[in-house]
């Protein structure tokens, strides 16, 4: 089957907004979100654009070529000490080609939170209805807007990627991700949390990945600051970071977001955002991530409740933490890491000033024997360059 070729392309190779997130048709959709689904840009500024040189680094003998093609792998660069020594683009992708994000997302508005809440503009200790009550007596009630960005809120929600009917399709429906069935109303995210009204547990317990949340918690972003998401998140971040490329975001029928999985970006961007946290947040002089921010999600996440929360089993035997949207490991040297489904990581070793981002588009959203392969790569890389 020939995807997405010739004018128009065969109907069985068409890529559509009910199967672009399946394969083989993802193979090209993750890199074509926006002809998919309608999105809004995060501007960058072409005069301040940050350059990565080149470098050598030693990586033969590693696998990494084996973990790639078994990864789906469609681009992956690696930084040290803020230089290329490694970039591989395959599947039609090349260094000006943006990509999905898919929960890295997540990982972005992490980051967009914390510079807003060291301007002194977004209070993470304060309840999610003090900015939005619309969702007041739902399940979000309250929670705070810190326990939102721990995965930490009591909120009854599956987060089933193989399911085909419940609220995570109606999620997927609000958002503009999915078709609606004929005779279905539109809906949309900002009317969908207030349907969230059941509880699974108390606010601040376990680690439970809700992907709402994040969303809930953009909508919370532009509240607080009086700016639509992807304008702040160029204005705090992309711009002053130096991002060579504009991204964009995913919204649905109303401009909603997608915060939780919408963002698209070139690996190189995702590697400047790595580098930039690698660096403490600072960049030529300008501290852009708050740098006590940084070693507050290396610090002082809760173990205890990773280790009772969803995602446990995917990291065996791995000590762990989540902190602000952002997977840290409690080792010596920690890494801190974004994941997301399909296979899109970035990885920051602050240590060893290393910085791993890489792109798939993987069948499965969550390939436990590549979220191992990856891993194992990762833990080679980081061995050769300490």
């Amino acid at each position: 089957m020939t995807i997405m070729q010739g004018f128009p392309p065969a109907p069985d190779g068409q890529v559509t907004l009910a199967n672009w997130r399946t394969p083989p048709f993802n193979r090209w959709a993750l890199h074509h979100v926006r002809e998919v689904v309608p999105s809004a840009e995060i501007a960058n500024d072409p005069e301040n654009v940050w350059a990565l040189p080149l470098g050598d680094a030693d990586l033969s003998g590693l696998g990494i070529e084996a973990a790639l093609a078994s990864t789906a792998t469609d681009a992956m660069v690696v930084l040290h000490h803020g230089r290329i020594v490694f970039e591989q683009y395959a599947n039609g992708m090349g260094r000006n080609t943006p990509h999905i994000l898919m929960s890295v997302s997540k990982s972005v508005l992490g980051v967009v939170a914390a510079i807003l809440a060291a301007q002194g503009r977004f209070d993470t200790a304060a309840p999610v209805t003090s900015l939005i009550p619309e969702v007041a007596g739902s399940a979000y009630d309250g929670a705070t807007l810190g326990q939102l960005l721990d995965m930490r809120a009591g909120i009854a929600f599956e987060e089933n990627y193989e399911a085909t009917s419940g609220a995570i399709i109606e999620y997927r429906k609000a958002q503009g991700w999915n078709p609606l069935a004929p005779g279905e109303t539109p809906s949309d995210l900002r009317s969908f949390f207030p349907v969230l009204r059941d509880s699974d547990g108390p606010h601040g317990g376990r680690f439970h990945y809700v992907s709402p949340n994040t969303d809930l918690l953009g909508w919370a972003l532009e509240r607080a600051s009086g700016t639509r998401y992807a304008d702040l998140a160029a204005q705090l971040l992309w711009a002053p970071m130096g991002a060579q490329r504009d991204a964009y975001i995913t919204v649905d029928r109303f401009g909603a977001p997608r915060c939780a999985g919408g963002v698209c970006a070139t690996a190189r961007d995702l590697a400047r955002l790595g580098q930039l946290i690698a660096q403490g947040g600072a960049r030529d002089g300008r501290q852009i991530i708050p740098a006590a921010w940084i070693a507050d999600i290396t610090g002082n996440g809760d173990a205890a409740a990773w280790d009772r929360g969803d995602f446990a089993h995917l990291f065996p035997g791995a000590a762990m933490h989540y902190r602000d949207k952002w997977y840290v490991t409690r080792e010596a040297t920690p890494m801190l890491f974004g994941l997301g489904v399909n296979g899109q990581n970035l990885f920051v070793d602050q240590a060893r000033q290393l910085v791993i981002a890489k792109f798939s588009s993987q069948a499965s959203a969550l390939d436990v024997p590549a979220i191992e392969a990856t891993m194992a790569m990762v833990a080679g890389i980081r061995g050769r360059l300490g």
